[in-house]
């Protein structure tokens, strides 16, 4: 048998039915969903509304139930905190609740979204324009949001059970409301400490900055909920770095796009599209970072919760909102990286339009992840300097190992020589021959010693240059006559028909004469008997130029790319048995450089070898 249920008793077990559903979700956005479609489909109103407070002084409506056109002009729509209290100020106090009759509100109001219906012509009815809130509170009595309901079922304002059961509904509401939001911020900790400590134990395993960039993408994605990404690294001056870079972005096309657009919106706001120069914003963010980096924070601009007024003049705003309008994003936010007092470069999240605000706690994590990546950039330039030095060492190691290898096998020749002939002389009287070898093998290392000392002379960097105007013509011709004892000693002969006379140079005249006769020196050398070396000379369009041509045995490829280097000596092994110390091309080319000239070199194995020397026009003529 059926029994009579007294209204307020039905409305108190539909309460309790929905406070138990609500109370059973645990993700926030399903639990601000359920509560306000509960009022719709249990409390009799045709529309709810959750307009949750955030730590800005904004009210965001973040749920919506009931009439399809009310959630699409309601859903989403932001507005400052004070506006609602305005309006509690002219409200009817019902309870806790708040009241504000239609013919109560200013005349200029503008609402978002008003109903298309008719009053009923009744005492009590519902007005399309009158509203009603019951204020969301957290048990510590701070307020989270407002539930705000429209259009009752039966027309009328509600009676005074409807408004204890709404009140009731808005308490459970609030608490309901303000656990889920605890367990979503303890899911926003767990979520950037995760993210915070992937790229801590990235960067520290990591020594390439490449890498370590790449692989941040990842977990910057998830613990900051964003789906673009710029992380630059300012420019690093040390050896071996490879220069300037814009940065490396997530998409990889990331940076072009943003230029294309930037470039795109600049020219359609400044009417310049095809001349119109679009600002820097990477110049820009440079700037920004150093100072945010000195201030230990971050700049968030954004249409709430933006923070860049202190570090952002009018220009840099303007590019900040033009590049934002440009990719349709609602929050940029800038992080600098640094370690200890240099900031090293910058890392921009950008959220789209339906992303949430910046939050205190996100904030914290990028400052965190900021220095991360700073300490990962200062191991990878500390690795990348300590690589270069090590390159650096093993190559004066090698250098080291070629000239005591070079040095003791020229020494250890004339030496065994000397030595033997010594021998000779002791068990016998004098040979002619044995003279001529002690003086030909001491000849060797004394030029030797010459050419070692003179290459560390030309080296050194701080040995004044002081050139002076010098009859270039006159030296070539005054050089080959006197190489030309040690060519008719091989029956070679050295033409200097095309020498032109009159021909000025501005240089040491010392170091010039030792640079040709290393050269006319070479190609006698290494040109058989009978062969022919010829110089020439002429003013070229930049200057003096000299060339020594040859008919001897040539150089190899191979042996081209090390010809002037120090101690250098050919792979060929008929140009290897001819004695050498293997300095003289380096310091002719030390010379040249000295001079601010340049050298080349044509040859092929057997078929003779030209060297061609420039140097500068004289300063005076």
């Amino acid at each position: 048998m059926s029994e009579d249920v007294a209204p307020e008793v039905r409305a108190l077990r539909n309460l309790h039915d929905l406070i138990t559903t609500v109370h059973s979700v645990q993700d926030l956005t399903e639990v601000l969903q359920t509560a306000v479609q509960g009022v719709v489909d249990v409390l009799g109103f045709r529309v709810a509304v959750i307009n949750a407070v955030d730590a800005h002084g904004f009210v965001e409506a973040v749920a919506v139930a009931g009439d399809e056109d009310a959630c699409q002009a309601l859903r989403g729509r932001r507005m400052p905190l004070e506006e609602f209290t305005e309006e509690f100020a002219i409200a009817d106090e019902w309870g806790s609740l708040r009241f504000v009759p239609h013919d109560r509100l200013p005349a200029d109001v503008v609402s978002s979204w008003v109903p298309d219906v008719q009053p009923l012509d009744v005492p009590d009815a519902w007005h399309p324009l009158d509203a009603l809130y019951a204020p969301l509170h957290g048990p510590g009595g701070d307020l989270l949001g407002v539930l705000s309901v429209d259009l009752p079922e039966d027309g009328m304002r509600p009676g005074a059970v409807r408004r204890q059961v709404l009140e009731m509904y808005a308490v459970q509401a609030g608490l309901a409301i303000h656990h889920a939001q605890e367990r979503d911020r303890l899911q926003e900790r767990v979520r950037l400490a995760a993210a915070t400590r992937e790229i801590i134990e990235l960067a520290s395993r990591e020594l390439d900055l490449l890498k370590v960039v790449d692989l941040s993408f990842g977990p910057l994605r998830t613990g900051f909920r964003c789906d673009r990404l710029l992380i630059r690294v300012f420019d690093n001056d040390e050896p071996g770095s490879d220069g300037k870079s814009p940065g490396e972005t997530f998409p990889p096309d990331l940076l072009e796009q943003l230029k294309a657009r930037v470039a795109e919106r600049h020219g359609q706001r400044t009417g310049e599209q095809q001349h119109g120069e679009p600002p820097d914003f990477l110049g820009i963010g440079e700037v920004v970072a150093r100072a945010c980096w000195q201030q230990a924070r971050t700049c968030v601009v954004a249409d709430v919760g933006d923070t860049s007024a202190e570090v952002l003049d009018r220009t840099s705003r303007e590019t900040a909102d033009l590049l934002l309008d440009a990719v349709d994003a609602r929050t940029l936010v800038l992080v600098p990286l640094g370690d200890g007092p240099d900031c090293l470069g910058f890392l921009t999240i950008l959220r789209n339009a339906s992303a949430e605000g910046w939050r205190p706690a996100e904030d914290e994590a990028a400052l965190e992840v900021g220095r991360e990546i700073g300490r990962a950039v200062a191991r990878a330039r500390l690795y990348q300097r300590e690589r270069h030095l090590v390159s650096e060492l093993q190559e004066l190691d090698e250098y080291k190992g070629e000239m005591i290898a070079t040095i003791t096998h020229e020494l250890k020749n004339p030496l065994a020589s000397i030595a033997g002939h010594v021998e000779l002389l002791q068990d016998s009287a004098a040979s002619p021959v044995s003279v001529d070898a002690i003086i030909r093998n001491v000849g060797r290392l004394q030029t030797l010693v010459e050419d070692m000392l003179l290459l560390t002379k030309i080296k050194d960097p701080h040995r004044p240059f002081v050139p002076a105007l010098m009859d270039l013509s006159g030296l070539v011709i005054e050089v080959c006559e006197l190489m030309t004892i040690q060519a008719s000693r091989r029956r070679q002969s050295i033409d200097t028909s095309r020498v032109e006379p009159g021909v000025l140079a501005w240089g040491e005249r010392e170091e010039i004469a030792r640079m040709l006769t290393n050269i006319v020196s070479n190609a006698v050398k290494y040109t058989k008997e009978d062969g022919q070396v010829t110089l020439a000379l002429h003013d070229g369009p930049d200057g003096p130029v000299i060339s020594c041509a040859d008919t001897g045995i040539g150089i190899s490829g191979a042996d081209l790319g090390t010809l002037f280097q120090e101690f250098d000596r050919s792979s060929n092994p008929v140009a290897h048995a001819v004695p050498g110390t293997g300095l003289g091309l380096a310091i002719v080319r030390r010379i040249v450089d000295r001079h601010g000239g340049e050298i080349f070199v044509e040859s092929e194995l057997g078929q003779g070898s030209t060297f061609t020397v420039t140097l500068p026009f004289p300063i005076e003529a």
